[in-house]
């Protein structure tokens, strides 16, 4: 229908440009065509008057001149007549306009017109020489020129009415034979969606119609090959799982990763060898699988001591280096870029903007400068590596809000997937960034922007409404901006199963034993664990108050139960950091002074990084766990803890503002900042029967087993793959209908 309006528009609109072209000339044309016929009277009166005048003139009968005259001037068409001798005006009819004199006729030896205004409109005078008894003189007719001009108005209006019938005629006539071609080219667009779904062939005539049919039903069948991978594999994602639909759906395609970390570092160490890190993080657990799969590159920042010892001239260098699959492609940064990009504006300004943990975030001018121009070399990087026009680039996390817009604009065709580890805040708190329109504008240079859960999608679609002008489908969860279209949707992020670093274990008594001597524990005591860095979005300081009020108000726990916190220092550089470390290790003490005793410290607060497989032996030797953050987009913690328990034991107490306790209900959920509350949770956790526990770990494990970190990486990239092959039936869609527009 909307095809079929254009066509007949198109036909409208030409129409009309050519009436409107023509209109002037015809008015012009309408305007002589009365004049003469005005004039053409007058000289019919001339010459059917003419020789009984000169004789009436001739004897000088006034009387019956007159009566002429007045028989002549009731026509309707003409006003008044009368004779001119000399510059006298003799015989005028009644009718004759007082302000007329001789003067005002053009006379001539020959008939003349002129006209002049008169008290009703425009009056035309013809002259017409008569030669009474060898004395010269001019028979004048006068006609009132608005008669000729309401016929010539009625012309022009009968003209116009015509005109415009053969413009809505031809335009009725487009429309009818746009109507038909299309209908004949959708019917065949239909025949092709019917023969890709059954498998048959399609006919001649439709392969006449509709040449691309083929195409499509190409595309058609790789959709529904997409649908069947997805539905063989949707309980069952592993790394076999991810590389088989890589191979079925990405087969050919260019894969790029980036983001700030890398995925393997290089170090020098005391000794001058160059070892190797590889850092303990889901994300590369997740992406790692899909480059090697892929064949692609990863492009992230080289912070290594020796990263630049092991590059070739290009920055590059072959990964993993037992059996290299991809390319890392290191981006080298400056100290001054590094502290005003990555520690300035990522992680005092966009960090605390989107994590509501009432820490006021910092935004500096020059640190956004920074960050543009940082965000600007990691789009060199990836244009310089990108070998096709339509590559699939995976952007990871908040330091690289500006980078989806500035490879869209070098790279138009590329399908670009962003994913924001963090949470969106809701519009009102994002509204104090003064860099909002900057940000939204370069992530809605991405295809599809995922993160954690669906309400952050919610924040970031409100966002979107209150500051850029833009077209938000709220069905579709998609923003219409600069043309483009942008796919919001929820991918939560998860953890690798089985995990790693459960391999080689001990069994869960064996771990408990070895922790509690470790740490100089008796072997009955109640144990509780926290996995955390030092961040004051975890909070560390409200679960240390919930053990406090815990003791405080069950003291039959005193010496029979013991947290450990385990705190990784981090971004040290950043006050707030190094200050939460400080009143960590206060509050710690704090505690232990009042609820302590000779060999007893209810709190065991171990700073420093600790291992996988240390994590994983102190998760199984734990009777609880506790992820108490303020604001989290997922956490792993709590899935890691859930992975590490097989023997199906623990109790997951889990803060109802971290991401996964969208997934994993089955954990206590509370309010970290009820202290009252949690150290009720932690109670309820110790004196839990081990069948409530077990039943509610066995729920647990399943969903992270199901929704592990496969998945997660599998459903971004299936979703990019299908949106690649939508974009390529709709090319082929487009280019058949500028094909039907043609032939009409």
């Amino acid at each position: 229908m909307r095809i079929i309006f254009r066509f007949g528009g198109i036909a409208l609109l030409v129409a009309a440009i050519v009436i409107l072209a023509v209109l002037p000339f015809a008015t012009s044309f309408v305007e002589q065509w009365t004049r003469r016929d005005v004039e053409l009277r007058a000289r019919l009166v001339f010459n059917s008057a003419r020789d009984q005048v000169a004789g009436l003139i001739a004897r000088n009968d006034g009387p019956r001149i007159g009566n002429l005259f007045e028989r002549i001037a009731s026509d309707e068409r003409v006003l008044a007549i009368g004779y001119c001798d000399g510059d006298e005006l003799r015989y005028p009819s009644r009718n004759m306009p007082s302000t007329f004199t001789c003067d005002k006729a053009a006379r001539s030896n020959t008939e003349s017109f002129s006209s002049f205004s008169g008290e009703t409109g425009d009056i035309l005078v013809s002259a017409f020489p008569l030669t009474v008894q060898g004395r010269k003189g001019h028979l004048v007719v006068l006609h009132d020129l608005t008669y000729s001009d309401r016929r010539g108005g009625e012309a022009r209006n009968y003209l116009f009415l015509a005109l415009a019938g053969v413009a809505f005629g031809a335009a009725a006539l487009a429309a009818m034979i746009a109507a038909l071609i299309m209908r004949r080219w959708l019917a065949s667009i239909r025949q092709a969606l019917e023969s890709a779904r059954s498998g048959t062939a399609s006919t001649p005539e439709q392969e006449n119609i509709i040449p691309l049919g083929q195409e499509i039903r190409d595309v058609l069948q790789e959709l529904e090959a997409s649908r069947r991978t997805i539905d063989a594999a949707h309980t069952d994602w592993s790394p076999e799982t991810l590389r088989a639909a890589l191979a079925n759906e990405l087969s050919g395609s260019e894969v790029i990763v980036v983001s700030n970390r890398e995925p393997y570092i290089h170090n020098k160490a005391d000794d001058g060898r160059i070892t190797l890190q590889i850092p303990a993080s889901g994300l590369v657990s997740a992406l790692e699988p899909v480059v090697r799969a892929c064949g692609g590159t990863w492009v992230a920042h080289g912070s290594g001591s020796a990263d630049r010892d092991v590059v070739d001239s290009s920055d590059r260098v072959p990964v993993p280096p037992s059996h290299p699959s991809y390319t890392l492609r290191r981006v080298w940064l400056t100290d001054e870029e590094q502290d005003g990009y990555y520690y300035g504006a990522a992680n005092e300004g966009l960090w605390p903007l989107c994590h509501i943990a009432f820490v006021r975030p910092v935004f500096r001018e020059q640190d956004w400068q920074y960050y543009r121009a940082v965000n600007e070399k990691f789009a060199d990087a990836i244009v310089a590596e990108a070998k096709r026009e339509d590559p699939i680039i995976l952007v990871q996390d908040y330091h690289f809000a500006l980078l989806p817009r500035m490879i869209r604009n070098r790279l138009p065709q590329a399908t670009i997937v962003t994913f924001w580890h963090i949470p969106w805040p809701n519009a009102e708190t994002f509204g104090i960034c003064p860099w909002r329109e900057e940000i939204i504008d370069g992530l809605l240079g991405s295809s599809i922007l995922g993160f954690h859960t669906q309400a952050h999608c919610n924040n970031f679609l409100e966002a979107v409404d209150v500051y850029v002008e833009s077209r938000i489908d709220r069905e579709r969860d998609s923003v219409t901006f600069g043309g483009e279209e942008t796919l919001i949707r929820p991918y939560p992020i998860s953890i690798e199963w089985p995990p790693t670093a459960l391999e080689g274990q001990q069994p869960v008594e064996e771990c408990r034993r070895a922790v509690r001597e470790r740490l100089g524990l008796p072997l009955e005591m109640r144990v509780g664990v926290g996995i955390e860095r030092f961040d004051y979005t975890k909070g560390i300081l409200d679960r240390m108050q919930a053990i406090d009020a815990l003791l405080g108000e069950h003291p039959e726990w005193h010496g029979n139960f013991c947290f450990i916190q385990v705190a990784a220092p981090t971004r040290s550089k950043l006050a707030n950091y190094r200050q939460l470390q400080e009143e960590a290790e206060a509050l710690a003490r704090d505690i232990n002074e009042r609820h302590g005793s000779e060999g007893y410290e209810p709190i065991k607060l171990l700073i420093r990084h600790h291992e996988p497989n240390e994590v994983f032996e102190l998760f199984r030797a734990a009777d609880l766990c506790i992820v108490s953050s303020l604001h989290d987009g997922m956490n792993l913690v709590a899935k890691e803890f859930v992975a590490a328990r097989d023997d199906e034991e623990g109790v997951l107490i889990l803060s109802a503002f971290a991401g996964a306790s969208r997934e994993l209900s089955e954990a206590l959920i509370v309010n970290p900042y009820n202290a009252h509350a949690m150290g009720q949770a932690i109670n309820r956790a110790l004196t839990m029967p081990q069948d409530e526990q077990r039943e509610r770990m066995r729920l647990m494990r399943d969903q992270v087993k199901e929704r592990n970190v496969y998945r997660w990486a599998g459903q971004m990239l299936l979703a990019a793959s299908r949106l690649r092959k939508r974009q390529r039936i709709k090319r082929l869609i487009a280019s058949g209908r500028r094909r039907a527009a043609a032939n009409a």
